[in-house]
């Protein structure tokens, strides 16, 4: 699990609450019902609005990630990959359906399913990369409708200021009470702001590098399935995809089976 998000929206309001206090502002007076159903309400009908039904419910599902959502990381990917071609080596293309039976990851089980099939390594391929194709993009779409929200949600705000400037307006023959009116009427403004900026914007974000490291998981995946296929010696098979991950997250090497018992030193070897 990653909190930093849910720590980061936390310090935001806590920040803001704490301003108000400071400037000797009531909390009650920002937390008027009238502009936050206006905001909350207009800014998630728009959005829904400017998709389709399940575009909203793809980014209802895909909310609870930007609070608890990890990636696995690119070493435990590689070490499967590694072990993976290890006994592919070892037992032969055809002992790679038992390894699909265990895995949980669809992309990787249609993988060593095709492969152990015998497909041909250009379909496979285009298979591979039509399903990460796929899946990042649903992801990308639940993080675009949060960005979207971020997007409307000032503008709604002004709407709602203007509707409560409007009343103001209305009521110039009550001068003790244009104050607190015009106060009123900017918290709309307000949450407009606040929603998006501490909100919408942070979870669309959120999402959206959630979406980059699944495709990059996904990607050295690809790659070491069509190496798995082709018969890659497993040492430079992890040497190949560290080489794909970005410094500061690759992975330490692993020496093989065959090389602890052979005795050849790895450097920077995992001892087992």
């Amino acid at each position: 699990m990653d909190p930093m998000t849910l720590i980061g929206i936390a310090i935001a309001f806590g920040a803001m609450v704490a301003m108000a206090l400071l400037e000797g502002a009531s909390i009650t007076s920002l937390l008027l019902p009238a502009p936050m159903i206006l905001v909350f309400g207009g800014t998630i009908a728009v959005a829904i609005a400017s998709g389709t039904v399940r575009d909203a419910v793809r980014a209802v599902r895909a909310l609870p990630q930007a609070f608890v959502g990890k990636v696995p990381a690119p070493r435990a990917v590689i070490d499967d990959l590694v072990t993976t071609a290890e006994r592919a080596r070892r037992e032969g293309l055809l002992a790679l359906e038992q390894e699909a039976e265990s895995t949980s990851d669809p992309i990787m089980k249609s993988g060593l399913q095709s492969i152990a099939d015998g497909t041909d390594p250009a379909e496979l391929r285009t298979m591979l990369e039509d399903s990460v194709d796929t899946r990042i993009a649903e992801k990308r779409g639940a993080a675009k409708f949060f960005m979207t929200m971020g997007g409307f949600a000032p503008t709604v705000g002004i709407i709602g200021t203007v509707v409560s400037l409007t009343h103001v307006l209305e009521n110039l023959s009550e001068p003790d009470k244009l104050g607190h009116m015009i106060a009123a009427a900017f918290v709309a403004t307000l949450w407009g702001l606040v929603s998006a900026n501490f909100m919408w914007l942070p979870i669309g974000g959120k999402l959206t590098r959630l979406a980059d490291m699944e495709e990059q998981r996904l990607s050295i995946v690809v790659e070491g399935l069509m190496a798995v296929q082709a018969g890659a010696q497993p040492r430079g098979l992890r040497e190949r995809l560290s080489a794909m991950v970005p410094a500061g997250r690759a992975p330490r090497e692993k020496a093989s089976p065959e090389e602890r018992a052979a005795g050849i030193p790895v450097p920077g070897a995992v001892p087992a």
